[in-house]
């Protein structure tokens, strides 16, 4: 199992059986599943489980007509592993947006509707135009008195200054890109290539809250 303490340090716990196994592999392999269940007196079935989690860690590897054998990773950097594992598509939620025709009080409404920090301009069929911060919404709200006539396009951050993320991305590398530009939401997008001009379709959000519902999942389970 995976648990997080509180200092950000990650510790896996492996159960007995699966500490036994790692223990083979470092003294005898290469080593097939089938001679490690020999070994254990177990089927290969009932290894099953355990051989896939050692090998998700990063401390065992696996090669076909080869068998199991020991990468010498080290736990330090096991966070490292296992998050450049996890994708930005196992963990994004469903993408909040407004219309690039919409107005800022629409904007505003849309914002405090679905409880989101970010939210996202686009054109037809979903096509990535801007982004919208809370704190643009309120600089908004607070200088002028038409927010029901004003245009978001007015306020939003235009593309292409507008940091990106795909299905296809870590989480960890993600992550960075939320640290490193000081934002709270990523559009998850899905590039479209039509000729020679290169849109963005929004599919969904990674934010920080998902990467905390991602801490808690690993912690339980």
């Amino acid at each position: 199992m995976y648990t997080f303490c509180l200092a950000g340090e990650l510790i896996i716990q492996f159960t007995t059986r699966q500490t036994n196994i790692l223990e083979i592999i470092q003294s005898t392999g290469p080593i097939t599943g089938n001679q490690i269940a020999e070994k254990l007196q177990l089927s290969r079935a009932a290894l099953r489980s355990d051989l896939a989690i050692l090998t998700m860690s990063g401390l065992v590897g696996g090669k076909p007509k080869v068998g199991y054998f020991f990468t010498g990773q080290n736990m330090q950097n096991l966070k490292t592993t296992i998050f450049n594992t996890i994708l930005v598509a196992d963990v994004y939620s469903r993408s909040i947006v407004v219309a690039e025709n919409s107005s800022v009080y629409d904007a505003i409404v849309t914002l405090f509707m679905d409880d989101v920090g970010t939210i996202f301009v686009v054109s037809a069929n979903n096509v990535l135009e801007g982004a919208i911060s809370r704190k643009d919404l309120l600089k908004a709200a607070m200088g002028s008195k038409n927010n029901h006539e004003m245009p978001v396009s007015i306020i939003m951050t235009r593309m292409p200054n507008i940091v990106l993320t795909t299905p296809e991305e870590s989480v960890l590398t993600a992550a960075q890109k939320l640290l490193h530009h000081q934002v709270d939401a990523l559009p998850v997008v899905k590039m479209i290539k039509v000729g020679d001009q290169t849109t963005f379709e929004v599919i969904g959000r990674f934010t920080k809250t998902n990467i905390t519902r991602l801490f808690v999942q690993l912690a339980e389970k």
